[in-house]
């Protein structure tokens, strides 16, 4: 048998926590580079992933099939497309950046007891949610999928209530209620989401005793499994919510701006650039794979609420006086964008909506870890209390730059690319979806320059008069990013040429061709 590549990119994060969280208490450094060389690890296995991968080759590859639970039809399967490479690509790298820029954001303030390790216990959680993410987009089996779906919850939920953002906490009991408070809000968010998704998981089983997501495809495809309109859409239904939650689709958002603002700007980046992806990658994988039919029939209502997501992020994003909570709200913006991409049903959109959320997770993880060194050196989220950076930190407000631009999709940034295709994908089969949609740019524009200029333009404020400029330790976490968000922006080729192939087996999923256009080309 052949080395088990998928299994071991997953395992070795899981790996590393379990060692991270057994370094003694008194030795937080050791546990840090531990943490460190288990992510790089990580990274290594994954780019050994994605130059293996054949874009051009069978749709799921570098499978794994071992039988699980036979008595339920349950088998530890996994496979990756092109899709499911790119985003294990981008969760090994972002993990690395996540873990630098958190170095001392775990580091106790008072030692009482020799037995309390919150440093080893931050990295560890890290690592975990890495592991339990990179197997959600290899797994091809619907139940494992599920197990890992929730599994996630459990660290994620003790990384925002444990460790919060001491920029408004330290032992202040306020802070410490309102991140219970953020915590307890996403996990219950997310379990009832997962509640609903076990039901319909159940549910497949019934209907196609088993729960392999390629023999349930295939069984669809070729008509051996002729599954009930009505029963087909409540299936899709109960998937659905569950990853609209994650993704998060409003109405459905309301924990992450809580989420997001309590934890600190590395867990922040881990939500929204890494966990919230597993929703909208999940829509691609099970719901247009399993529920064609059900996709289509309500496509109409899901690209009314990624309206809605694209719009009201924006407009709440403009009105926001707290810097972590402006990216939250811009981020449901964003994920607007994605689910209308999904939906739009062209392949124009999915490829579009794919790079958007690899692009996506560069440009927030690049903004929100540079607001995260920002908000440490002055000790505050809020808005009015900065003025004048650039003139004491320009490093720091020119990466700030970057980062913000890339979040409004400037052209020769990566995420133009992404919402341009987009926005073309809406307009080929919706137009006036994609007129509507396209207001969310002009808001994107004016959210992300009006937070540069009153953080870092006109005169220096006394508070950050003596404000230092970007460490080695930050250049090291924010240069990559912002390479590769230059470098994606004019060179997509590669990043499209290996999503392309995995969304023409999408579309033929849904059975849908692109709209031919109105105007014929000259000759």
């Amino acid at each position: 048998m052949s080395f088990p590549l998928l299994t071991a990119t997953a395992a070795l994060p899981a790996v590393g926590a379990i060692a991270t969280a057994a370094v003694p208490a008194a030795r937080r450094t050791a546990a840090k580079w531990l943490a460190l060389f288990f992510s790089l690890a990580t990274l290594v296995l994954a780019v050994v992933v994605l130059v293996r991968f054949d874009p051009d080759g069978d749709r799921y590859q570098l499978t794994e099939s071992r039988a699980w639970i036979s008595d339920f039809g349950v088998r530890y399967e996994l496979g990756v497309d092109g899709i499911g490479v790119a985003l294990i690509a981008l969760t090994a790298l972002l993990i690395p950046f996540i873990i630098l820029a958190g170095w001392h954001d775990a580091d106790p303030l008072e030692t009482k007891s020799s037995r309390w390790r919150p440093t080893q216990g931050f990295f560890a959680l890290i690592l975990a949610v890495e592991a339990m993410v990179i197997i959600s987009f290899e797994a091809t089996d619907v139940f494992l999928f599920y197990i890992f779906f929730e599994a996630m919850l459990i660290p994620m939920y003790f990384l925002i209530g444990g460790f919060g953002d001491r920029a408004h906490a330290g032992s202040d009991e306020k802070a410490s209620a309102q991140r219970s408070y953020a915590a307890v809000k996403f996990l219950l968010y997310n379990l009832v989401g997962g509640l609903i998704m076990l039901a319909a998981v159940i549910g497949l089983y019934v209907v196609a005793g088993n729960f392999s997501l390629q023999e349930i495809a295939e069984a669809r495809a070729n008509g051996s499994l002729d599954m009930a309109t009505n029963t087909e859409r409540l299936l899709f239904l109960g998937f659905f919510f569950a990853f609209a939650v994650k993704a998060p689709l409003w109405p459905l958002h309301t924990w992450l701006p809580n989420a997001m603002g309590e934890a600190t700007a590395p867990v922040a980046v881990l939500i929204t650039a890494v966990v919230d992806k597993v929703g909208t990658f999940a829509m691609l994988r099970f719901c247009l794979q399993l529920f064609p039919e059900a996709s289509k029939w309500a496509t109409p209502v899901i690209l009314v609420l990624a309206l809605i997501s694209i719009i009201y992020g924006a407009l709440l994003a403009v009105g926001q006086r707290d810097i972590k909570r402006l990216v939250a709200y811009a981020s449901i913006s964003h994920f607007g964008f994605i689910i209308l991409g999904i939906f739009a049903m062209t392949s124009q959109g999915q490829s579009g909506a794919t790079l958007y959320m690899v692009n996506h997770g560069l440009s927030t993880a690049a903004l929100m870890l540079v607001a995260g060194f920002l908000i440490s050196r002055r000790g505050s989220r809020l808005i009015a209390d900065y003025g004048g950076v650039q003139k004491v930190a320009p490093v720091l407000a020119g990466t700030f730059l970057v980062g913000g631009l890339a979040t409004l999709s400037l052209p020769g940034l990566a995420p133009f690319v992404s919402e341009f295709l987009v926005l073309v994908g809406a307009f080929a089969r919706y137009p006036a979806v994609g007129i509507i949609a396209t207001l969310g740019i002009v808001l994107a524009a004016l959210y992300t320059l009006v937070l540069y200029q009153r953080t870092m333009t006109g005169p220096v404020k006394p508070e950050v008069s003596a404000m230092p400029d970007l460490r080695v330790r930050e250049l090291v976490v924010v240069a990559p990013l912002i390479a590769l968000l230059i470098g994606l922006g004019v060179y997509p080729k590669p990043l499209s040429e290996l999503v392309n192939p995995a969304v023409k087996h999408t579309m033929s999923d849904v059975q849908k061709k692109d709209p031919k256009p109105e105007v014929e080309a000259a000759k």
